[in-house]
């Protein structure tokens, strides 16, 4: 890993928006930023519409690395790829080493159509963890996280995520468990690990019902900066058409920003400098 942050971005205003926090995390992380533009047919055809050659794609990105590095002083490379969405994004973010990919997202149009399960099939498809980014605009850091245990199967990459983002923002983690004394241990193994690295954090307990809901809501009436999620890629594409837990909480109504992280073999000691 590289110490980047992956914003691929099609010239939107939404892609404007996940870059700005994407700068702004990499000012608190000491991380530099790679701007990448797919050039697939969208592309290719808006081009061909307004009589410019390829070239124009990469003055548009140098002239927003100019201007990221003038007003706020961090690195940018800028990328242009062809290729399409779904495959060069994850490509991009391997080859390059990237630790993190923000990710703007339309919602229901765009000229990519990074929207609702196209997005889903980025996030699930990435090597690195993915911040989804929709129209709210970055604030004040990420102060408060909220973290969902659903599950006491594979919740190390969150616990050692969260601690990351948390150390880095001088952050709260709002540790939201279902009330199921199966998730005990789990939760006991996460808040160990957040007492040795010194992270504020607090545990409440919700019902089983309408899970995802209620962690929108108290995300949401807890001013929540982030929710951080782990997703499955093994669910079929179909599910995620009908709503799944994944998609409510990634294209949550209040626009939280939300880190997805995929079951990996992150390399840790690279990532977290331990």
């Amino acid at each position: 890993m590289n110490n980047i942050i992956l914003v691929p971005t099609d010239f939107s205003e939404v892609c404007k928006n996940a870059m700005n926090q994407a700068v702004e995390a990499a000012k608190y992380l000491k991380y530099k930023i790679a701007l990448l533009h797919v050039i697939d047919k969208s592309t290719k055809a808006q081009l061909k519409k307004d009589g410019e050659g390829a070239d124009a794609i990469n003055t548009k990105l140098s002239k927003l690395a100019e201007k990221i590095n003038s007003e706020h002083n961090v690195e940018v490379d800028t990328i242009a790829r062809e290729g399409d969405i779904f495959t060069t994004i994850g490509e991009v973010a391997k080859d390059i080493g990237a630790n993190l990919l923000y990710l703007g997202t339309h919602g229901k149009v765009g000229m990519q159509k990074l929207t609702g399960s196209f997005a889903i099939k980025v996030v699930t498809s990435s090597p690195v963890p993915v911040v989804v980014i929709q129209k709210r605009p970055f604030d004040k850091g990420y102060k408060k996280i909220v973290l969902p245990i659903t599950s006491d199967a594979g919740p190390w990459e969150k616990t050692r995520w969260a601690s990351f983002i948390a150390k880095n923002f001088d952050a709260e983690i709002d540790i939201l468990q279902l009330d199921s004394t199966h998730l005990n241990e789990a939760v006991k193994i996460i808040t160990k690990h957040f007492d040795k690295e010194g992270v504020k954090y607090k545990i409440e307990k919700t019902a089983s019902s309408n899970f995802s809901k209620q962690v929108i809501d108290y995300a949401t009436a807890n001013v929540a900066d982030m929710i951080m999620i782990m997703t499955n890629p093994d669910k079929s594409f179909s599910k995620f058409l009908l709503g799944s837990y994944d998609e409510e909480m990634i294209f949550n109504t209040s626009q939280i920003p939300v880190m997805c992280i995929n079951p990996r073999k992150y390399n840790w000691e690279k990532i977290f400098k331990i």
